[in-house]
């Protein structure tokens, strides 16, 4: 009979596994133009997130199986966490591990090629709770990075935003790159939303006044190896319910849908952008094939982990939650930077 320990120890060995597949899969990936990344550095701002984790980590990888002598940089707000983040790492020669936070950036006397952006506060609770630190951060973190990438003259720099500034699209209709949602700014919740669409038109701005090569991606839901084990976010709780054989409990009638995008597909998405997108443009990063509700996605895991689905509805103005949307991101734009999207990703999503 098997131990708990000898469970747990399975479980680490297994994500272990699904991490490098994942690492090689990046790699590997040919629509990437990687030997435009041959000796130079690179600034990941939000390292420690599950995107900037995942995009640290494929870089390092294939720094060495490619020999690309590429320098990685990687900007966090707490080094300790960086530390253990990156410990397979922390005497990679060619990781720089850069202590300060976006909104004071710290000086970099390194040279810079490429900037991708992605520290963001990205809680739903905290947009309601700390709507101003929410809107600063964005504000203030990426008019320096952008500061810094004219004064460094990058070759690319990517802006991670969000599906979220689309706001409330009619059901059934395809989402495109050209149209933005009408979000009222009476709204607290709308701290991150908004303080998006104001961070990718000053990275518009940048790009038509100064000429700096700056594109947004904007990704709908991500998930993958590296999930926070107590990430607040619905799929993470999802996997926690099935990993603990409890219920799936929604607070809503789980009505809002969109696509999702595992990790991996992210990462390959943001270099497609980084190193073929057009200055100022924004693309839409998503699985197209993975469109469905909350609803429909905490059935289909419970499902699958054997459990069940209960509903216990509570006020969504006071649970951080927005209200329904309907997000169905066309990806046409991307794809015509020959982009591709692994299609045979399970909905569930390993959490670390």
């Amino acid at each position: 009979m098997k131990t708990s320990k000898s469970l747990d120890s399975e479980l680490i060995m297994g994500l272990q596994e699904q991490i490098m597949r994942d690492m090689e899969y990046i790699c590997e990936a040919d629509f990437i133009p990687w030997d435009r990344l041959k000796n130079k550095t690179i600034l990941i701002t939000g390292a420690t997130g599950l995107i900037g984790y995942t995009l640290v980590n494929a870089l390092l990888y294939a720094n060495k199986k490619r020999t690309l002598n590429l320098k990685v940089l990687a900007l966090v707000r707490d080094m300790a966490r960086a530390e253990e983040r990156f410990k397979e790492h922390i005497n990679d020669a060619f990781l720089e591990l850069i202590f300060g936070r976006v909104e004071e950036l710290p000086g970099i006397e390194n040279t810079v090629d490429y900037i991708v952006h992605g520290a963001s506060q990205t809680a739903s609770m905290a947009h309601i709770t700390q709507p101003v630190e929410t809107i600063m951060t964005a504000l203030k973190g990426t008019a320096n990075l952008l500061g810094l990438a004219k004064e460094k003259a990058v070759s690319g720099m990517v802006y991670l935003s969000s599906m979220e500034v689309y706001g409330y699209p009619e059901k059934g209709h395809k989402v495109t790159e050209n149209e933005i949602g009408a979000l009222t700014p009476l709204n607290v919740r709308n701290s991150y939303p908004i303080s998006k669409i104001q961070c990718e038109n000053l990275c518009y701005a940048y790009a038509k006044e100064y000429g700096v090569p700056v594109m947004s991606v904007r990704l709908t839901q991500t998930f993958g190896p590296g999930v926070n084990y107590n990430d607040g976010r619905v799929f993470a709780e999802f996997a926690r319910c099935v990993a603990e054989k409890r219920d799936i409990v929604l607070k809503t009638k789980g009505e809002t849908e969109h696509s999702y995008l595992y990790t991996a597909d992210a990462v390959t998405a943001i270099l497609t952008v980084l190193l073929r997108g057009e200055a100022g443009q924004a693309y839409n990063a998503a699985n197209e094939s993975t469109y469905c509700s909350i609803a429909e996605m905490a059935e289909k895991v419970a499902a699958q982990g054997g459990i069940k689905v209960r509903y216990e509805i509570e006020d969504e103005t006071k649970n951080g939650y927005p209200k329904p949307s309907y997000i169905d991101l066309d990806t046409s734009l991307l794809q015509q930077l020959d982009w591709k999207c692994g299609q045979n990703r399970k909905i569930l999503p390993n959490i670390c």
